[in-house]
Formats: C-alpha cells, sequence, structure tokens
C-alpha cells in the first residue's frame, strides 16, 4: 500500500501566484525560457531555470548554474516573495483546460515506495538528465519539480476532495497566458489529513508515474547521497496524485533528420509492404484510431495504416509507437535507440499537427510521424507487468505549474 506525507509547502504570496507559477523546466528551452522572464523578476524559471540570469554562453550543466537556483531560491525567500507553511499540509491542485477538469493530491510520496516499485514506472531514464536534477536538488536543498502520479480510482479519496473544494477557498486561482486554469486548496485539517493518508496506505495497492521519472530517480539518489545528512523531508518527494479517470494523454510525436538516404518514392515503396498507404495531399493526418499512423514528407500526408501480421498483440508491441519502431525507424531509418540517436526528435501533441508540418517545411526536419495516443489503461499494463514503454510515448496536459508548491529537503 501507498504511503504519502503531508508537509510544509514553500509558497506564493496569494497575488504573485499568476506571476511566480512557470511552466515545467522540461519543457522550455534556455532561449524560451529567457523570453518568458523578460519583465517578470518573480518568474519561478529564475530558480528551475536560472541559466536566465547568466551569460547565454554558460553551460547549463555546470555549477554555476546550480549556485544560481540556489542563490535565486534564498533571494526570493528572503524578500517574501514565498513564504514556508507553518505546519504539514496537503493540498489540491485543479487544472481546466478547455472546459475540462481534473483534480489532484498534492504531497509527498515515499522514496522507500518508489524504490520497493510500488510507484510504478514506464520509462527509462537518461543518465544526463537525472545528473542534471540531481545536482539541482541537492545544491537548492528543494524539490521544485513535481512528479505526475496516477492511480485507480478510490472513491474515499475522491469524497473528501470533493467535499473539501465545496466547503473551503481556493487559496490560489488564476488562468495562465494559455487559457489553463489553475487552483490550489490548502488541506490543513489534522483529521481530514490523517483520513486520506489511511485510505492511500489501506486501499492504494500502488501509485504509477505518468510524467516525471526523471525527477522521481533523482530524488532517490540524493537522499542516498546525503546519507547521514538526510533530513526526515528528503525520505519523500513531491507529487501530485490524480485518479485515473481524470486524466489525458495526447499524442507524442515524431520529426526525423534524413530519410536514411532513400528518396521519398523509394520510402514509400518499402512501406507499402508493413502499410497500407492512402495519400491525403495538403491534409494533415492526425490518427483516428490505433494502428494508424501519419506520414508527412515532402510537403505531402499519407495515412499509413498497420497490415495485419506486422505487430505482436502482447502489451508492448500493440503500442503504435512499437509499430513505429520496428516496422520503420529499426529496418529503414536505421534509427535503433529513440533514446540516443540524435536523428529524431519529438513532438508533443499540444503543439499540434502544425508543427510537425512546420519542422519538415523548415528544412530542420526531412519527415514526420503523428501517432494516435497510449491510454492510461496500456500504461497500467505495461508498469504492472515490468515493462517499459518506447520514449517519449505519452504527453499529459493539462502540465503543472512550478513555484506554486515546492518540497523542501
Amino acid at each position: 500500500m501507498i504511503t504519502i506525507s503531508a508537509f510544509k509547502a514553500l509558497r506564493p504570496q496569494p497575488q504573485l501566484a499568476k506571476l511566480i507559477a512557470s511552466r515545467p523546466y522540461d519543457v522550455l528551452t534556455s532561449a524560451e525560457a529567457r523570453q518568458e522572464v523578460i519583465g517578470n523578476p518573480d518568474s519561478f524559471l529564475h530558480i528551475t531555470k536560472s541559466e536566465v540570469d547568466l551569460p547565454e554562453t554558460t553551460d547549463i550543466h555546470t555549477d554555476v548554474v546550480y549556485q544560481k537556483a540556489a542563490e535565486n531560491l534564498q533571494a526570493f525567500i528572503k524578500k517574501g516573495v514565498l513564504f514556508q507553511e507553518d505546519k504539514p499540509c496537503l493540498y489540491i491542485y485543479e487544472l481546466t483546460m478547455n472546459g475540462r477538469t481534473q483534480t489532484g493530491l498534492v504531497a509527498g510520496s515515499s522514496v522507500n515506495d518508489y524504490e520497493n516499485n510500488l510507484i510504478k514506472k514506464h520509462e527509462f531514464t537518461r543518465p544526463e538528465k537525472e545528473q542534471d536534477r540531481i545536482n539541482h536538488i541537492a545544491t537548492a536543498r528543494a524539490q521544485t519539480g513535481n512528479v505526475f502520479l496516477a492511480y485507480r480510482n478510490n472513491a474515499g479519496v475522491d469524497a473528501i476532495i470533493a467535499q473539501w473544494k465545496q466547503t473551503k477557498s481556493a487559496v490560489y486561482k488564476f488562468t495562465a497566458e494559455d487559457g489553463i486554469v489553475h487552483a490550489i486548496w490548502v488541506i490543513n485539517n489534522d483529521d481530514t489529513i490523517a483520513a486520506i493518508t489511511q485510505l492511500f496506505a489501506t486501499e492504494v495497492p500502488c501509485t504509477y508515474i505518468a510524467d516525471g521519472h526523471h525527477r522521481a530517480a533523482s530524488a532517490a539518489k540524493v537522499r542516498a547521497a546525503l546519507g547521514t545528512q538526510a533530513s526526515e523531508e528528503s525520505n519523500y518527494f513531491l507529487t501530485t496524485l490524480f485518479p485515473a479517470n481524470e486524466l489525458y494523454i495526447m499524442d507524442y510525436n515524431r520529426v526525423v533528420k534524413d530519410l536514411n538516404g532513400h528518396t521519398t518514392k523509394e520510402l514509400l515503396h518499402a512501406l507499402a509492404e508493413k502499410f497500407t498507404i492512402t495519400p491525403s495531399g495538403k491534409q494533415s493526418v492526425k490518427p483516428a484510431q490505433a494502428h494508424e499512423i501519419g506520414l508527412y514528407v515532402a510537403g505531402q500526408w499519407y495515412q499509413l495504416h498497420a497490415k495485419e501480421n506486422t505487430f505482436t498483440t502482447d502489451a508492448i508491441g500493440v503500442l503504435d509507437v512499437t509499430i513505429l519502431q520496428n516496422n520503420i525507424f529499426t529496418p529503414l531509418l536505421n534509427i535503433v535507440d529513440q533514446r540516443t540517436d540524435k536523428r529524431v526528435d519529438f513532438v508533443g501533441g499540444i503543439r499540434g499537427i502544425g508543427e510537425l508540418e512546420k519542422r519538415v517545411d523548415s528544412g530542420d526536419m526531412a519527415a514526420a510521424f503523428s501517432l494516435y495516443p497510449v491510454s492510461i489503461e496500456q500504461l497500467f499494463t505495461i508498469a504492472d507487468t515490468g515493462n517499459v514503454m518506447p520514449p517519449k510515448s505519452t504527453w499529459f496536459e493539462p502540465k503543472l505549474r512550478d513555484g506554486l508548491l515546492t518540497h523542501l529537503i
């Protein structure tokens, strides 16, 4: 069963919440972050992307960047932009996008649960990305990035959260520049905290990492590295837990730099062995069902439908990202490992199909592939069976904002 913990969040003064809240550090480039902080000295990007306050030539993985993050965090506290809760609390985080609402519980999740696989993974992590978060957490002594966890619905938890929202006022509620509404409630009643904690301990057998594998792995490694200097808070990491029926997974698409020496005609001829190909011209292809893949190349769209017996029906083999890998990337494009091959890049569905066309039309990439989204049940099945999805298989929206709730260790 799952162990969660209330914690004393470091959070903004209510009137500053919208200014401080920033998009997650890993969905922005340094250049994009520099643009976002213009005119906003209170943006949390000064902490999560602290290179914005250093020369543009600065290597973002050097100690000076992590030291700057720690300095900026302390400066925010000193000037009263951020303050720490006076008692351990749980928090409710509600997001509304396009009229659709999902509500999560913000709590510390147990590092022991993570290490004992009660918090289940579905992706491999990349060492360099882990090391970046390790350095950031250890230097700032803070977990500034939220790990997005999912769990199978529990009626008791749902009821407590719904009642708290109905009877209490949100401490923050604002509409971000992208139109997503963010609202947070503080659960500061000891009996309510105990009731929720007990429900997770007795009725929730496991949770699943939806987004934040690197942040979770890094939190565990920081605790281990601290050794005897580890605080009680380092036994937990910052998470928001969402019931599965409220989650929305978007497509996660691919662009490739070249066709591995093939002409467009040669590529299409080779694809015809494994796919039924329907030309779509300038009409973009956003797959409407599983085993349908969109291809954009040389200014034209094609619908690729996987033929029978070209994929297996096990939990991994049935995924469209696997079909793409096994029938196109490996045999035709010589892209064997998407985690490490620099010839492939990933485009989250939130950017739209137009972003794929833009990347190809600009000459930056040679072709793009649009995919049908993975379902939450597929994610659960893969994690439950100890399997690992291909990299960048799931894109969850809406994204949690950094800076609204920070966990000090």
